[in-house]
């Protein structure tokens, strides 16, 4: 596949904070078939890129000292032609930038902020570093999910600031999805949480990765100490199942991850 041209305002990189880097680099390099290298202390801080057959997939961190006591997570960055006009397009509709705009040495720039449905996601303004190389193939991330707990205020919020333009797949009292961009185009999804997260669970990104047999994956995950959240189960756009890995970082697995992005 080649590597993904991203528009903006789409789902262009994605990276964990962990509390322990080097065992989930041994993780998901074992579940996934990655491989690492880290970046300048100084320059970076270490930040470590994970590649898939030599391209770039994720970006795994260490959790800072004054972040102790927020869990692992899995975190979304969407496209920005520009990361201060982003910053004030966010604290004009709702939102609240917790980080940056900060530059990154020959990289690009980025920042990261709370949207008003209470979930967190980054920006990211490409320099050098476009964004991941390869999307919607084994070992790679497939699709991109918000579960919002105030859904309108959500997409209003991203159609305004990212230019989604989103489509509506359901709209019943028991399911309301939209995805930005609709078909072959369609990417990412927000769905109504407003029922199901219980209330000391804040509105959040999920990312899905692809793989090519679901359970195989997830039985060689819970070997490595990941934890079973939901499934397996079988959709129309794949097998999915929701894990935790050894520190408690949740994400998405699914085979056919082709399919899974044509919402």
């Amino acid at each position: 596949m080649p590597t993904p041209d991203f528009t903006n305002g789409a789902p262009c990189w994605i990276d964990l904070m962990s509390t322990d880097t080097q065992k989930a680099c041994a993780f998901y390099g074992a579940i996934f078939g990655w491989d690492f290298a880290a970046g300048d202390q100084e320059k970076y801080g270490g930040y470590i890129m994970a590649t898939k057959n030599g391209s770039t997939v994720a970006g795994i961190m260490a959790r800072q000292p004054d972040q102790v006591g927020m869990p692992d997570l899995w975190s979304v960055y969407l496209r920005t032609e520009d990361a201060k006009a982003t910053a004030d397009a966010i604290a004009a509709n709702g939102g609240s930038v917790h980080v940056g705009p900060m530059d990154i040495p020959d990289q690009g720039a980025m920042l990261f902020f709370m949207d008003p449905s209470g979930a967190a996601a980054g920006a990211w303004q490409p320099g050098a570093m476009k964004g991941f190389e390869v999307a919607a193939e084994p070992g790679a991330p497939a699709w991109f999910e918000l579960h919002a707990k105030k859904y309108d205020a959500a997409l209003d919020f991203y159609s305004t600031v990212f230019g989604w333009h989103p489509a509506v797949l359901s709209d019943t009292p028991e399911f309301r999805y939209s995805t930005s961009g609709e078909g072959d185009s369609a990417q990412a999804g927000v769905m109504d949480a407003a029922a199901y997260l219980p209330a000391d669970v804040p509105s959040h990104w999920e990312v899905y990765f692809s793989v090519e047999d679901t359970d195989a994956t997830l039985e060689k995950a819970l070997a490595l100490g990941g934890t079973l959240i939901d499934g397996p189960q079988d959709s129309e756009f794949g097998r999915v199942a929701q894990l935790s890995d050894p520190t408690g970082a949740m994400f998405k697995i699914v085979a056919e991850a082709t399919a899974s992005t044509e919402h």
